[in-house]
């Protein structure tokens, strides 16, 4: 049975999809349901699936950039872009480097995805995308995808047992999943958001933080150091903070992009 991730951060969709996948694959083995890009590219690299799902506009990391991530760690990986417009998109996908599904997902479509992505499993598609041309597909994509943001988060109030703080996003050195909430690390201690964490890359200046674990946002300002070790994790070293961060494996293909 081929294996299969699905990325979709909404709930309803998310169990649509799962639905009439059932019913135009039934052999297909859905391994992981993820809400947030982070979780959906390491879903990837450890369960190596032969196809994974991922909508594009997504908290976090984007379905491009894990697409871009998962290329390298689960070169295997047949992707489905899955978009609601983005007629830039849609423009490329025709090309047929990877397949797309418009939402709401038409049953019909779906049938087609399927058929090509089983000839493309079993070898048979003679219109197999290579890696440079996904490569390429996805450069192109980025530039389209790029549209303009608010105003990055300059400061955020955490609480510190009684105390709530008035923090600088600049003097955190990281940001740490804490179930729903986010744990705040600056060199004087640490802090308490009530956010979770995926919401907070949306937020954060991309040119100053960025994501290295699932559970973890790092501020590149505060990394003295970073190296690989013997598994193809990274460990970052801080200036100003005595723990080690590790960069899990999938991760480590969009630091080397900065």
């Amino acid at each position: 049975m081929p294996k299969c991730v699905i990325a979709e951060d909404e709930a309803l969709l998310r169990e649509a999809m799962l639905s009439s996948l059932a019913q135009a694959w039934p052999d297909l083995d859905i391994v992981a349901e993820c809400e947030d890009g982070g979780s959906a590219l390491d879903a990837i690299a450890q369960l190596q699936p032969e196809v994974a799902f991922l909508d594009i506009r997504r908290p976090g990391l984007n379905g491009l950039e894990v697409a871009t991530a998962a290329a390298e760690a689960s070169p295997g990986t047949h992707i489905v872009f899955v978009t609601a417009y983005d007629q830039y998109a849609i423009d490329a996908f025709d090309k047929g480097a990877v397949d797309y599904l418009l939402k709401p997902i038409a049953p019909e479509r779906l049938a087609q995805t399927v058929q090509r992505l089983r000839a493309r499993i079993q070898g048979v598609d003679a219109n197999m995308p290579d890696a440079a041309a996904l490569a390429a597909l996805l450069r192109q994509l980025s530039l389209g995808a790029t549209s303009p943001k608010a105003e990055p988060l300059v400061w955020i109030t955490a609480s510190a047992g009684k105390e709530t703080r008035l923090i600088m996003v600049d003097d955190v050195a990281y940001f740490r999943a804490d179930n729903k909430y986010t744990v705040v690390m600056t060199a004087e201690g640490e802090a308490l958001l009530r956010k979770p964490i995926r919401e907070l890359l949306d937020v954060l200046d991309p040119s100053a933080f960025r994501q290295i674990h699932r559970a973890t946002i790092v501020n590149l300002k505060a990394i003295a150091s970073i190296v690989r070790d013997d598994t193809g994790k990274g460990l970052v070293k801080l200036k100003q903070r005595p723990e080690t961060l590790t960069v899990s494996q999938p991760f480590m293909t969009l630091f080397r992009q900065m």
